[in-house]
Parts: C-alpha cells; sequence; structure tokens
C-alpha cells in the first residue's frame, strides 16, 4: 500500500525551558525529529508533512536536512492534535493511501511496528498503536471489545473503571488519508481540555460502522520527551539499546557503559572499542578495527584492520583505508590516509591525502587554512614525513621522499628526495655558562630593589 507520514512537531516544550524547538533537542546526534522521520523512512513514503509551530524555521530546515522533499506545514495555533494532523490536509490532496501519524518528540516507534501497523490497516478502517503500561498515569486509554477499538478515553475525562485499563495509547494511529481527514472534520472540542483530540476519530468511525483495532508494541518505544530529565533518560535509553545490540552482533565494547554511538552508527563484527569513546553522527567503522580509549569519531569511515587512538580525533572526511594507525591526540579532518600509513603522534592531518604505507612524524601539521581558503596537501605513498614538518599547503610529496625533521616544506617535494629547511645550528662555546651568571645576576639585583 502507498503511504505518507504526518509528523506533529509544532509544540513549544515548555517544560524543556529553552529557546529550541522540542522536537530538536538531541538523542544520540541527531534531533528526536529525525529519529521519528527515519522509522518512518523505511515504509517508502510518497509524502512527508512535518507540522511545524514554535521555531517552524528551526523544525524545517532540520525536516529538510534529512529529507530534502519533506514538506513543513505551520499550525499557528495549537488547538489539539486533531487540528494539528488537519493542516496537513492540503498538502495531502489527492493522496490514496495509508497516512501515518507520529510524533516528534516520540523517537523510538520501530520500524518493525509501523510495518505490523500497515499491516493490520489492511483488514480496519482505523489502525491505534498502543501499549500495557506499568504505569498508566494520566494516558488515555483503549476501549476493546475483542480484536475491535471500541473508543480511545482521555484520562481527564475517563471514569473510575476506564481508568483501571492498562492498554494505554501513544497517538501513532494510520489510516487511510481521505477517511482520517473526513472523520477529523466531524471533530468538535467539547471535552476537559477544550481540545480537537485526534483520539475522537474512533468513536466517530465507529458510529459509521467502520472498523478500529489496535497494534500493541513495547511501552519503551512510546516513551515521549517532555522534559530535560525525559530526554537524559531516552538518551540512555537508546544507548542501552544500541550497546547490547551491537554485542549481540560480534562487537567487544570493553566498557559498554562509557561508549556513547549516535542514531546512524555502523560497527561492524570482531570491531573491538575501548573505553570512553565517542561516536557523533555519519561513522562507519569495519570489521575488525581496534579504537583505542579516549577517542573521538564523527563522519568518517575507518577501514578493517585500522587502529585509532587512544587520544584520536576523526573529523567529518576522514577516510581510513585497510591497516592504518592514528594514534596518540592526532587529529584527522577530510583526508585520505591510505593502505598501512601511520599518523601516531601529536599530528594535524587536513584536506590531504597520505599515500599507502607513508610515515607521517610526530608533531606534523597540513597548514591548510589562509585565513579565507583551504588548500590540499598530497604526501606519496612510502613518504617518510620528519617530526614537526609544517606542510604549507598546497604542497606536493612525491613517493618515497622525506622530509627533515623541523622543516617548513613550502614547495613541491620530488620523488624520492630529500628536503630540508632548518636553518644550520650554531654552537658559542661557553655561552650557556655566561647567559646563565648575567640572568641570575639581573635577578638577584630585581629581589635586592624589592
Amino acid at each position: 500500500m502507498n503511504t505518507s507520514l504526518i509528523i506533529l512537531a509544532a509544540g513549544m516544550g515548555t517544560r524543556m525551558n529553552s529557546d529550541l524547538p522540542k522536537v530538536l533537542h538531541q538523542i544520540a546526534g541527531d534531533p528526536m525529529l529525525v529519529h521519528a522521520m527515519a522509522a518512518g523512512a523505511t515504509l517508502e513514503p510518497q509524502h512527508t508533512i512535518v507540522v511545524a509551530g514554535h521555531g517552524a524555521a528551526k523544525v524545517t530546515a532540520a525536516a529538510q536536512e534529512f529529507d530534502e522533499n519533506a514538506t513543513v506545514v505551520v499550525q499557528s495555533e495549537q488547538l489539539g492534535t486533531a487540528h494539528a494532523v488537519d493542516q496537513a490536509k492540503d498538502a495531502l490532496a489527492g493522496f490514496d493511501g495509508i497516512a501515518f501519524v507520529l510524533y516528534g518528540d516520540t523517537p523510538f516507534v520501530s520500524p518493525e511496528t509501523l510495518e505490523e501497523m500497515l499491516g493490520a490497516a489492511e483488514g480496519a478502517d482505523v489502525v491505534v498503536l498502543g501499549f500495557e503500561a506499568a504505569d498508566p498515569g494520566r494516558y488515555g486509554r483503549l476501549i476493546m471489545e475483542g480484536p475491535s477499538l471500541e473508543r480511545i478515553v482521555e484520562f481527564k475525562d475517563a471514569t473510575e473503571q476506564e481508568r483501571a485499563v492498562t492498554l494505554c495509547n501513544s497517538g501513532v494511529i494510520a489510516c487511510k488519508s481521505d477517511l482520517l481527514f473526513d472523520l477529523i472534520a466531524g471533530v468538535n472540542n467539547d471535552n476537559a481540555s477544550g481540545e480537537y483530540y485526534l483520539t475522537d476519530i474512533i468513536g466517530l468511525a465507529r458510529a459509521r460502522g467502520l472498523k478500529a483495532t489496535a497494534v500493541t508494541c513495547a511501552e519503551a518505544e512510546t516513551l515521549g520527551v517532555n522534559s530535560r530529565a525525559q530526554l537524559a533518560e531516552a538518551e540512555a535509553a537508546f544507548q542501552a539499546r544500541a550497546r547490547a545490540g551491537l554485542m549481540e552482533n560480534g562487537i567487544t565494547l570493553q566498557a559498554p557503559e562509557t561508549v556513547f554511538l549516535a542514531r546512524d552508527t555502523i560497527i561492524g563484527r570482531d570491531a573491538f572499542i575501548e573505553p570512553n569513546v565517542f561516536f557523533g553522527p555519519g561513522v562507519t567503522v569495519e570489521s575488525g578495527a581496534h579504537i583505542r580509549a579516549f577517542s573521538h569519531l564523527e563522519g568518517c569511515h575507518v577501514a578493517r584492520g585500522a587502529v585509532v587512538g587512544p587520544y584520536a580525533r576523526l573529523r567529518p572526511g576522514a577516510e581510513l583505508q585497510e591497516n592504518t594507525r592514528v594514534g596518540n591526540f592526532c587529529e584527522i579532518k577530510n583526508a585520505v590516509v591510505a593502505e598501512g600509513a601511520k599518523v601516531n603522534h601529536l599530528s594535524y592531518i587536513g584536506d590531504a591525502f597520505i599515500g599507502a604505507a607513508a610515515n607521517i612524524g610526530a608533531g606534523t601539521i597540513t597548514c591548510n587554512y589562509d585565513g579565507v581558503m583551504k588548500h590540499h596537501t598530497h604526501i606519496g605513498a612510502r613518504a617518510f614525513i620528519g617530526s614537526n614538518t609544517m606542510l604549507v599547503a598546497p604542497v606536493h610529496v612525491g613517493d618515497g621522499a622525506m622530509t627533515g625533521s623541523g622543516s617548513v616544506i613550502t614547495s613541491d617535494v620530488e620523488e624520492d628526495a630529500l628536503a630540508l629547511t632548518r636553518a644550520p645550528q650554531v654552537e658559542k662555546p661557553g655561552m650557556a655558562r655566561k647567559l646563565f651568571e648575567m640572568l641570575k645576576a639581573k635577578k638577584a639585583k630585581q629581589q635586592r630593589g624589592s
């Protein structure tokens, strides 16, 4: 069946106490909104409609960064969930298929659950996602008669008998698009909150003799985030699940609770991750790689057999090929380190290509920025770059070439050549003793004067 997504993201999130729209607060390196969009994207929707309100410009930018084809509509007044969904009506005019209503502050509904709802929609007019709550609290209750969902009752409007029900409403709904908006047209705000509840469409559908049902999922999938404390809980829940998934797939996490992963982190089997490693968005680590302690990776690719760290930083565009080494306090940005090359100590490699089996000495820097533009450094295969070399880009060092320690390389170096730019060493016998005597005498004079 054809599908479309309607993702509600208009709330201000007062309890967040933030200028940032609630749905843009991050879990595992991505806004909560993106988590919801990513789950829905597995349905291959024809349309993704994000209903924004507070901070609509920022919400639009985030949504379209993830999916450039996403449509953002604005709910200028927050009059309830049915009113919010109705803002997507014009954007879905003419669409023939199932519309899913998701929530930008409920980031963990799984693709598998959405697929189950889609399957249930083949035999029902409206499908609601429910969960058995350990503490039902103030959730809306799903009132079932066998497999049929009769109505959803908001806590404020529920009787004591209805409040005793533990099957609760997540808010996620799947319904044929034209029927969804037709039902919403019949919703009123005659309730304790004076809002237009999306949940009322169930009663309206049943009154027409239509079929409604519920699909259930684990309560953890329905976790909503409304405060900083809940955001921290959501982060912890994501990390615990992600770490467990990696270990089940054959990755060693030496101290799992100290490793932090992004939503899209990919790590291959038999990789070894030491303690206190942080993965930002866009990282792929291949099978058998070794990430050592206190390293920070984002937007990079680490190939099989590579060793990174300890205390290394890989920034966006870093590409480490097989059996490479990037070690202590090194930073790599927008650079390829080819097979077998080593950048082991206290070096910065940016906007560069490091050839196969090259060795980069400690303290080497590619001077890639002139204050306006970034420039490229090329270091050939098997080149040996002496410690504390400054490579002033743009510059090309040929295959098998060598630079002397402490050199400032401003011109291209030929293949197999040795480049030296150090000033000659000058030695003045006895001068160190005389200099120390002068300094000590000056210090003593200053102390007498004070």
